[in-house]
């Protein structure tokens, strides 16, 4: 069985967003296209708490962008962001939901970040993510969405570790890009780690 991941397609993270991704919501369509082509498919919803520690408003004299250590792993402070049940954290309304298995939430835990749609930054928790897919005998999973320098990268690289054939579709994933060469650097750490570009 191959699933489809889609990663957090969500309003925050398109363009007018709180943590707003270049071109994010070129990816819905693009998204929609593919679906059609596989037997499962799997969304992520990153579902904030309203105190997440990742969020540069919880400490005081820090800003947006700082890098601060969060349970031992190093955390950049984003903008309050897809908090449980804003519009923000809505999947985007565009997206052909009836074609979506089933939804993820991550981020669910105030004292550490989700990137990966499988466990937290840590590896401390898994999602049900890695357990739904085994479930319904996922071998080999191909991933889209934002953004592609963290969460998408995160994904794979877990999907990978799991033992799943890992595929990532470039044109179906925008980056944040908060130094110059994140997004050709995450695609070469993903490729590295064997994960197949498409």
């Amino acid at each position: 069985m191959h699933a489809l991941i889609l990663v957090d397609l969500q309003y925050d993270f398109m363009p007018g967003g709180a943590l707003a991704v270049p071109e994010g919501h070129e990816v819905v369509e693009i998204a929609n296209q593919w679906m059609s082509d596989f037997e499962l498919v799997v969304a992520t919803q990153d579902w904030h708490p309203p105190d997440h520690q990742s969020f540069a408003s919880q400490h005081p004299g820090r800003e947006i962008g700082d890098l601060i250590e969060l349970e031992g792993q190093a955390q950049v402070l984003w903008p309050e962001h897809c908090i449980e049940g804003t519009d923000g954290a809505a999947l985007h309304a565009e997206l052909e939901r009836e074609q979506i298995d089933a939804v993820i939430q991550k981020g669910t835990d105030a004292r550490i970040d989700s990137y990966s749609g499988f466990f937290d930054n840590g590896h401390h928790q898994a999602t049900s993510l890695g357990d739904y897919l085994a479930s319904r005998n996922v071998d080999a999973v191909t991933i889209m969405g934002l953004a592609t320098d963290y969460c998408v990268k995160f994904t794979a690289l877990d999907a990978i570790r799991l033992g799943l054939k890992t595929h990532v579709v470039v044109k179906g994933c925008r980056g944040v890009e908060l130094e110059s060469g994140d997004i050709q650097r995450a695609l070469e750490e993903m490729q590295a780690a064997g994960v197949v570009l498409l």
